[in-house]
């Protein structure tokens, strides 16, 4: 596809939603896969603070995938991260010095507080109760260490 060269967009972050949606429906299948829910978190903090429409956008289609893959209302994880990142991560990063502390709190507040924002949503919407099982605690561990990372 040729590019005009005023617009020095890439197309690469499409074929990264691209491929984030075959990563998603593997992560339903194999259960070792994390479903990197706390990454996309951090790209949309990213996205918002550099206000990137394409970029939030893209981000927010992975989310809708996400959703509809693992059975969430639609549009609860866009409501959620645009709520814990205008009110709840900038009382976190004054509270914290350590960048570390800073990291496993984003962790944390992306599946918990995800899983406690759903559950007020259900009961709210009279809507079936989301379920916690324990490889959450495994997805918090290998998602800090990209988290990390990045």
């Amino acid at each position: 596809m040729q590019q005009n060269i005023s617009n020095q967009k890439s197309l690469i972050p499409f074929v990264y939603v691209a491929l984030f949606s075959i990563y998603i429906g593997l992560s339903s299948i194999y259960i070792f896969l994390p479903p990197l829910f706390s990454i996309l978190f951090v790209y949309f903090s990213k996205s918002v603070k550099q206000q990137d429409p394409i970029a939030i956008f893209l981000i927010s289609l992975c989310l809708v995938l996400f959703e509809a893959e693992k059975g969430y209302t639609l549009f609860s994880s866009i409501i959620y991260f645009t709520i814990v990142y205008r009110f709840i991560m900038p009382k976190v990063s004054q509270s914290f010095s350590c960048l570390s502390c800073i990291t496993i709190s984003t962790v944390l507040l992306s599946y918990i507080g995800f899983f406690l924002f759903s559950l007020l949503l259900s009961s709210v919407f009279l809507l079936p109760a989301p379920t916690m099982n324990y490889y959450i605690i495994y997805y918090i561990i290998i998602e800090f260490f990209i988290v990390s990372v990045l």
